[in-house]
């Protein structure tokens, strides 16, 4: 249940190691496109994999699910648009996706069948599985209920999905093992086995300490802008510390992991996880901080020329080398910069976009100001040095 970064390499994977694999989405175009051997999104050997499953007849795509074996659900968790934390005035998590996905798999569940939630949720979503299946006449305790939360890199999927451990956590000993089971016939990483809480706030710890430890480089190199020192050569003379191995700063943290599931602690805390929320604020803001950078250098640009610039945004994905826009403080720059300036990107990994005018590499270096957001390797097989990229750091 659903066909998107992880749903559709999942699908494609299962059907190489011999699954009969029935990819469901709810964008008939992305149904009809998978049917036909191709991919929507773009995915090192993804292309590949797809056609390959799909000429062999293991993997067809629908808009409606089917009897089945195994149920996975690999659907958004996004935020609620209009809502917040009363207490935190934080985000709230928006599981509606998967209790639509229950909701649609109920009439097809039999008894013995796996039923397994890899989207990242907040704790207890596993737990509340059960109970929709139940108002939606399925008995829960003739099926068997897990989280496994995908824990792979975008770019390397494909890879990781089979290299990398699993964590898998049912509702009952029964179900973890019958998960567990299912993920050893195609990871070659360790299995290890444990509850569904646990396994949920494992995925949620993951990202929240890459959260904080990304908003320490972030807010170093803030500060030292405001005294002047180069925060590269201060980050690699820090790192020369035997116990001390600080990130490089970015432009903000994006994509649908580390940008998103710290909140979803936050939200379950009460006020009491205070330091993942300020990681959160703090990476949020340095998009903000990069704006302000740029509007500035675009004034003085105007007060010495008497011309309005041309300002290049070179990258627009959350990180190098992927065509993933999600939650991607780069677009949030060029966007925001959009309403008041003339601004163009260059983005390689995606042909057009809705709001953005995208151009070449070539003609993107003929703008008046070129803002370095994403260390595409496109990019760093042209001429640019580190050391030459603009002020926001690079991801």
């Amino acid at each position: 249940m659903g066909m998107g970064y992880i749903g559709l390499p999942t699908a494609a994977l299962l059907a190489k190691n011999g699954y009969q694999v029935c990819g469901v989405d709810v964008k008939k175009n992305v149904v009809d496109i998978i049917n036909d051997g191709k991919v929507h999104i773009f995915e090192p050997d993804l292309d590949s994999l797809v056609s390959s499953s799909v000429n062999d007849g293991l993997l067809i795509a629908s808009t409606e699910p089917k009897e089945s074996d195994i149920f996975i659900i690999a659907v958004p968790t996004p935020f609620h648009k209009n809502k917040s934390n009363k207490i935190t005035n934080t985000p709230v998590p928006n599981i509606d996706y998967i209790i639509d996905a229950i909701v649609k798999i109920a009439p097809f569940i039999r008894a013995g069948n796996l039923v397994l939630l890899e989207s990242t949720s907040p704790l207890g979503t596993t737990e509340m599985i059960a109970n929709i299946l139940e108002k939606n006449g399925v008995d829960s305790s003739l099926i068997f209920i897990a989280h496994s939360p995908e824990r792979v890199l975008p770019g390397q999927i494909i890879k990781e999905l089979v290299d990398n451990d699993r964590i898998v956590g049912g509702i009952n000993t029964e179900s973890t093992s019958k998960a567990a089971e299912f993920y050893r016939t195609f990871v070659e990483g360790d299995v290890f086995e444990t509850n569904a809480k646990t396994a949920e706030m494992t995925k949620l710890t993951e990202n929240s300490f890459r959260d904080v430890n990304i908003a320490f480089a972030n807010e170093l190199s803030i500060l030292c802008d405001n005294n002047d020192i180069d925060v590269r050569e201060l980050i690699s003379l820090a790192n020369k510390h035997p116990r001390v191995s600080i990130l490089s700063p970015g432009c903000g943290v994006g994509g649908h992991c580390i940008s998103v599931d710290p909140w979803f602690i936050v939200d379950n805390a009460n006020g009491k996880a205070r330091l993942i929320e300020q990681a959160r604020r703090t990476n949020d803001n340095k998009a903000e901080w990069v704006i302000s950078k740029i509007k500035n250098t675009v004034l003085n640009f105007e007060n010495i020329h008497g011309v309005k610039p041309t300002v290049c945004c070179m990258g627009l994905a959350f990180k190098p080398n992927i065509d993933d826009l999600r939650e991607s403080p780069a677009l949030h720059i060029a966007i925001t910069l959009q309403k008041e300036f003339n601004v163009v990107a260059v983005e390689p990994n995606i042909k057009q976009h809705d709001y953005i005018q995208l151009v070449d590499f070539k003609k993107g270096l003929k703008s008046d100001i070129c803002v370095y957001l994403v260390s595409h390797k496109q990019f760093k097989a042209n001429f640019i040095k580190e050391d030459d990229l603009d002020f926001c750091g690079i991801n």
